[in-house]
C-alpha cells in the first residue's frame, strides 16, 4: 500500500524533516487555513498537523485517513473521541523538549525574581549614569535558593523543571490535581490549594483538557502570596487571562512569565498583550523551539509514522 501523506503546516517546524522509509507520496504546505483543510486532505491516509484543527466534521469527509501524526506534544487540535470511534491512530511527540522548556521556564523565572526588565529599562534611560554610587537598588531582587517552587503537571517537563529547581536549592512540591496522575519518585505532593498558598513560584506544565481549562482564575490568584510568580510555558487556556491581567495591575501577585496564549496567533487581541509592566514577560510560544529540540521533534515525528506503517504504532494518545 502506498500511503498518501499530507503535512498541513510545515512552516511550524524549523528543522530537517526526512521522508519516511517506505513507499509513499508526500505533500506539504507551509500553512493551511480552515477553508483549505478539506481539499488538501483529499485521498490522504496519513495527516500531519501541528496546530491545524482536525475535528469530526472535517475527518468525517475523509474516510481514507488512518493516522494523524501530531507534530507536537499537545494534541487538543485533534478530535480524539471521533478518532477513537473510527479507529484512526493519533500519535504525538514525547520527551523532545525536556531540556529546552525547563530552561525557558527558568529564564522567565530568573528575569522576574531579579527584576532584570526594570533594571535594563533604568540603564537605557540613563539612571545608572545619574547614580551617586556604583549601583542602585530601585527594584527588589530575590534569590531562587530557598524558595518553594510549586509545579502543576508531573510529566517529563514538570520533572525537568523540578530537576533544575533542586540545583538552585529550591524546595519543590507538586499538585495532587495533576491530571496525568504521574507520581514522581521522592516528590512532595500537596493539594492544589496548599500549593497555591505556599509557593513562591508556580510553574504550569499540565496539558489543556476540559478539566484543566481556566484552572487558574481570580480565586486561585487571590490564594497566592503577594510575592508569588506565575510561570506558564504549557497552554494559554490553563489561566483566565483577563483575571491574570487584573491581578497584575492590582498587585495580587508579584509577576508572571508566559510563553503561551489562549489563541495563537492573538489576531483578535488579548488582555495580556496590553500589559506594559516590568513584572510581566510574554514570549511568542518559543519555549519548545531550540534548534536541538526541533530537530529531535522532526526525527520522532517520522519515526512515529514509520512505526504505524509497519503495524507497530507508538506514542498513541488514546
Amino acid at each position: 500500500m502506498q500511503h498518501e501523506i499530507v503535512f498541513l503546516d510545515r512552516s511550524t517546524l524549523n528543522a530537517d524533516v526526512r521522508r519516511p522509509a517506505f513507499d509513499h507520496h508526500w505533500v506539504q504546505y507551509a500553512s493551511t487555513s480552515a477553508h483549505e483543510v478539506e481539499q488538501r486532505l483529499d485521498g490522504a491516509t496519513i495527516a500531519i498537523t501541528n496546530k491545524v484543527p482536525l475535528r469530526a466534521n472535517v475527518l468525517d469527509r475523509h474516510p481514507s485517513i488512518r493516522m494523524i501524526a501530531v507534530a507536537a506534544t499537545g494534541y487538543d487540535c485533534v478530535d480524539t473521541a471521533y478518532c477513537r470511534e473510527r479507529g484512526i491512530a493519533v500519535a504525538n511527540i514525547r520527551g523532545y523538549a525536556t531540556h529546552t522548556v525547563p530552561e525557558h521556564t527558568f529564564a522567565l523565572m530568573l528575569a522576574l525574581r531579579r527584576n532584570l526588565l526594570a533594571y535594563r529599562s533604568d540603564v537605557q534611560r540613563g539612571r545608572w549614569q545619574q547614580a551617586r554610587q556604583f549601583c542602585f537598588f530601585d527594584h527588589p531582587i530575590s534569590d531562587l535558593h530557598g524558595a518553594t517552587l510549586g509545579i502543576i503537571g508531573g510529566g517529563a517537563l514538570g520533572q525537568g523543571t523540578a530537576q533544575i529547581a533542586r540545583g538552585f536549592g529550591m524546595r519543590v512540591i507538586f499538585a495532587e490535581h495533576d491530571s496525568q496522575r504521574t507520581r514522581v519518585p521522592a516528590a512532595d505532593y500537596v493539594p492544589l490549594d496548599t500549593l497555591l498558598r505556599t509557593s513562591d513560584v508556580i510553574s504550569l506544565h499540565a496539558p489543556l483538557t476540559p478539566a484543566t481549562r481556566n484552572l487558574i482564575g481570580l480565586d486561585q490568584l487571590r490564594m497566592m502570596k503577594p510575592s508569588c510568580l506565575l510561570i506558564n510555558t504549557a497552554r494559554g487556556g490553563l489561566v483566565c487571562e483577563a483575571s491574570l491581567a487584573a491581578a497584575l495591575k492590582e498587585g495580587l501577585i508579584a509577576g508572571a512569565g508566559f510563553d503561551v496564549l489562549s489563541q495563537e496567533p492573538p489576531v483578535a487581541g488579548n488582555p495580556l498583550l496590553e500589559l506594559d509592566l516590568p513584572n510581566f514577560i510574554l514570549t511568542p510560544h518559543v519555549a519548545w523551539a531550540s534548534n536541538d529540540a526541533m530537530q529531535s521533534l522532526a526525527d520522532q515525528l517520522i519515526e512515529n509514522i514509520e512505526a504505524f506503517a509497519r503495524g507497530e504504532p507508538r506514542n498513541l494518545v488514546m
